[in-house]
Formats: C-alpha cells, structure tokens, sequence
C-alpha cells in the first residue's frame, strides 16, 4: 500500500483551516496580554491529547450512542459549514468561555484549537480518510500551533489587523467547500 500524500496534504490542509490558528492569534494575543504569557507547550500537549484520544475513542464513543461514524461526518459537515460561513460573514455562532485564570486549558487548548469543530472535523476525516493520514495531519497541526502561539507577536506585526482578516475569510470559504465535500460524500447513504 503506497502513501497517499495528497490526501494527507487535503487532511491537514483542513485541520488546519478548522483549528484556525492563524484567526485565532487576535483572541490568543489578548489572552496573553491578560494573563502575562500563555504556556505554549501545556497548550499544544492538552489540545493534541484531545484530539488524539478523539481519533480513537470517538467511533466507539459514537457506537455507545447509537450513531454511525456516516451520520456523525454528515452532522459533522453542518457544524464546518457553519464554522466557514462564520469565518466569511464575520459572525460568532459558537460562544467561548472568557475565564482568564484556566485560559491554558480553557480557552485555548479546548475549545480555541481543539474545539467542537475540530474533534468534529477529525471523525469526519476518519470517514473519508484512514486513521495514519488523521493522526499525521494531527501531529502536524500540533507543530503548526505550538510555532504560531510562539511567534504571536511576530504573526500579529507580519499580518496586521486586514491581513488577518483576509486569511480568516479565505480559510472559511476553503471550509465551507471542504463541509460540502464531506456531506455529499457520506449524506447518499443515510437518506433512504
């Protein structure tokens, strides 16, 4: 069996576009200006933890609940489009907790990187792709926001306040087309 690195790239490509590090790095400089720095390290380990344990446990868990991994990607692919169309319109559908003294682990590990949308995203993936490609897209996210949360300063003075906003709209219109992806693939199946 040959590696299939464009179907790793396409994973990792929407991984990312989900976690959407660069959109958030607004909302993490404000974190850390509030609470005087931010541990990089504990937050990259506690979201990747989250994700990790979703890519094996979540097809189970969804089993213990009486759904299949087809309608979990299916409802999965409602919650990205939602997600995209929040990053294009400049809307806020999914509400974070603002508590600053737990802001390593809440907000920033969970839900900022690996929120809702992300363990979401990865069950979907695991639908269309295999569980290798899913874990390496995972790791390589990892390394992707351990180097964004510490080059926050530098991202923010690079982009400015309009490049930031062109790079959340462009990756909610990549989103958007990645949901209707997903749900066209897996929602043939469900609809009897």
């Amino acid at each position: 069996m040959e590696f299939d690195f464009k179907a790793l790239v396409t994973v990792t490509f929407t991984l990312f576009a989900i976690i959407d590090i660069i959109g958030s790095v607004p909302v993490l400089i404000s974190l850390k200006s509030k609470m005087g720095g931010i541990n990089e390290m504990k937050a990259t380990l506690i979201s990747g933890v989250l994700m990790i344990l979703f890519l094996f446990t979540g097809e189970p868990l969804l089993n213990l609940l009486g759904l299949d991994v087809r309608s979990f990607a299916v409802g999965g692919s409602i919650v990205i489009f939602i997600l995209g169309l929040e990053m294009v319109l400049g809307l806020e559908f999914f509400k974070s907790e603002k508590d600053v003294r737990a802001a390593t682990v809440v907000p920033i590990a969970f839900p900022l990187i690996a929120g809702s949308g992300t363990l979401t995203t990865i069950i979907s993936l695991k639908a269309n792709y295999t569980q290798t490609i899913v874990l390496i897209a995972i790791l390589v996210n990892l390394i992707i926001v351990f180097v964004v949360l510490k080059s926050l300063t530098l991202i923010e003075r690079a982009l400015g306040p309009a490049g930031l906003i062109a790079v959340r709209k462009f990756f909610g219109v990549v989103l958007l087309a990645i949901a209707v992806k997903i749900f066209a693939s897996n929602a043939h199946g469900l609809i009897k």
